[in-house]
């Protein structure tokens, strides 16, 4: 009976999650109502606070949901070998980008954003930077790989690298949240564009080519 509850439980917060992306996309996440995503839902309000205590947790567990689909392409994208410094920073960061707005709009991510800025120190805010860190560990890890591997020079700090990466990589996908009229495919061409002569910098080949 106990696995028949957790999968009614998990069954519902989908539901919830489904029915909520779909009004904060056509109708906006201010104006969304929790009432009408419970109805959409097919809950009763007492229901829908039995799983949500309001309406920044579901878009918190949206953000959470879209970072860890991020995450898992990240994690693909290190095991590949790839040609050069250049082209491994593009599929990692190239893939990051490909798997955003799945379960989020650029609407939720202003939101969550101004949620982080506006309260600082609260849950979301926590568990927002928390996933920031680990896009950051990932992509210090990507660097450190490719160092093992002799492709980036030894006296590379790839640890603080990585997080110069993460950091401007972050900085241009929030500017594509303020655009309505970017795409992540710009979005990734200009930062394609922007880690590529750092790739050259940093590469160890002694022919000079681009990394």
């Amino acid at each position: 009976m106990a696995g028949l509850r957790e999968r009614q439980k998990a069954t519902r917060t989908q539901r919830i999650l489904d029915e909520a992306f779909g009004l904060f996309r056509n109708v906006g996440y201010e104006a969304a109502r929790i009432e009408d995503i419970a109805a959409a839902a097919e809950l009763s309000v007492g229901t829908f606070y039995n799983y949500f205590p309001g309406k920044a947790e579901i878009l918190l567990a949206m953000v959470t949901a879209e970072v860890e689909g991020v995450l898992a392409s990240g994690e693909r994208s290190l095991r590949l070998k790839h040609k050069s410094v250049a082209a491994a920073l593009d599929h990692l960061i190239g893939g990051y980008y490909a798997n955003t707005f799945v379960y989020t709009t650029k609407e939720m991510w202003r939101v969550a954003m101004a949620q982080v800025t506006v309260n600082a120190g609260t849950l979301f805010s926590r568990r927002y930077t928390d996933l920031d860190r680990r896009l950051t560990q990932q992509v210090r890890a990507c660097l450190n790989g490719l160092q093992q591997k002799g492709m980036v020079l030894a006296g590379v700090d790839t640890d603080a690298l990585g997080e110069m990466v993460f950091n401007n990589l972050n900085m241009m996908f929030i500017e594509c949240v303020r655009s309505d009229e970017m795409t992540t495919d710009e979005l990734r061409a200009h930062v394609a564009r922007q880690n590529a002569p750092l790739a050259r910098l940093i590469s160890a080949r002694q022919n000079g080519a681009a990394a």
